[in-house]
Parts: structure tokens; C-alpha cells; sequence
């Protein structure tokens, strides 16, 4: 485990750190879940962040793994530091919101909550967008120079990430997830899906966590 750490501290030091950044920010969320009896639409208000950072550290490491392939090493770094800007921002309202018992997705009931929330809409559509780049240089990437079939894999799956995360502006545009019912009804157990009703995040969380 150690040696795969550190490999992973040697391909792109930044999005290690951000792994471990997010890990931290699990751990502490499922601490405050445990102790704190707030709730947003029926669930603990620390679940929602806990999954984000649990996602986002997965997500760091798996393209910390993958783009030391790329000879274009500038611009990875700049993606790296990109990730860690939107997501630092993103967590932190994330968690912000649930300290307050406060919805942080589809919020406009006031004027700062409307902001924040289209500010968080901006910043992932940037880390979206430097994310399809970043797949169009894999694609662009001599496969003989590696194993075509693990290019490949990588090309798909980040592709397939691409589509399933502006899947997001669905949401947006409804100011909900829940399809056939409002938000907030029964749910799966710490994914809070609708047992009951059409959830478009069962998607969105599969498109984007099929790539990592």
C-alpha cells in the first residue's frame, strides 16, 4: 500500500494531496453525521458532503494516476491546480451549507444562496471543460508509445465522465433530482436515491464514477 502511495505522490504531487485533503474531509463529515442530529430533506445534513469528498478523492487519484501518461505536462499541472481550486470551493460551500441545515444544490431562496449556488455551477463547468481537454490530449496520444487497450480505456471513460457530469445541468435547470416528486422523499440508505420516484443522480453518479 505504501509503494502504491507513493506512486501515486510521484505522478502529480498536487491531486495526491487533494486525495488526501478529501479522505480528511470524509472522515470528518461521517463524525459530524454521527454527532449532530440536523437534517436537510429528511437526512443527516452531513451525508450530502461526506459523498462529495469521499467522490472527489477518488476522482483525485484516479486522474493523478493516469495523466503522467501525457507528455503535455504543463497543462496537466494547470488542471491539477484547477481541481483543487474548484473543488476546495465546492466542498467548502458544500459543507458551509450543511452546517447552516441548508440545501447548497438547486438553493435560491435567498440572494447569497442563489449566488453561491450559481457560482458552484460555473466552477464545475470550468473543471468540465479543462476535463474534456484533458481527454482530447488522450486522445491525441500516440498509443504505441503504451497499451492501446488501456488508452482506450482511459479515452471512454473520461468521455463517458464528460457527458454524465453536464448531465448536471438537467438538475439545474429543474432546481431538483428527484423525477415524478418533489425532492426529499424516502430514499436509498447514505445515497438518499428515491425508492419511490425517478432520480436523475443515480445516473450522474454512475457516468462520472465509471471513469474513476
Amino acid at each position: 500500500m505504501t509503494s502504491i502511495l507513493t506512486n501515486l505522490h510521484d505522478r502529480n504531487a498536487v491531486l495526491y494531496q487533494l486525495g488526501w485533503f478529501s479522505i480528511s474531509g470524509t472522515l470528518v463529515c461521517g463524525v459530524l453525521a454521527l454527532a449532530t442530529q440536523g437534517q436537510v430533506l429528511g437526512i443527516n445534513a452531513f451525508i450530502k458532503p461526506m459523498k462529495f469528498f469521499g467522490s472527489t478523492a477518488i476522482l483525485a487519484w484516479t486522474m493523478a494516476w493516469f495523466v503522467i501518461l501525457l507528455p503535455q505536462q504543463r497543462s496537466v499541472q494547470l488542471y491539477a491546480w484547477v481541481m483543487v481550486t474548484v473543488f476546495v470551493f465546492e466542498l467548502g460551500v458544500i459543507s458551509w451549507q450543511a452546517s447552516r441545515g441548508k440545501l447548497s444544490h438547486f438553493n435560491i431562496a435567498s440572494p447569497s444562496d442563489g449566488l453561491l449556488f450559481s457560482l458552484m455551477g460555473l466552477a464545475i463547468t470550468v473543471f468540465t471543460g479543462w476535463t474534456a481537454y484533458i481527454g482530447y490530449l488522450f486522445f491525441r496520444l500516440d498509443t504505441t508509445a503504451a497499451n492501446a487497450v488501456y488508452i482506450w480505456g482511459i479515452r471512454l471513460g473520461i468521455l463517458v465522465f464528460v457527458l454524465f457530469a453536464f448531465q448536471g445541468f438537467v438538475m439545474a435547470g429543474r432546481l431538483a433530482h428527484t423525477v415524478g416528486a418533489p425532492d426529499g422523499g424516502p430514499g436509498l440508505p447514505i445515497l438518499n436515491w428515491s425508492t419511490r420516484h425517478g432520480d436523475l443522480r443515480v445516473a450522474h453518479f454512475f457516468g462520472c464514477m465509471l471513469f474513476s
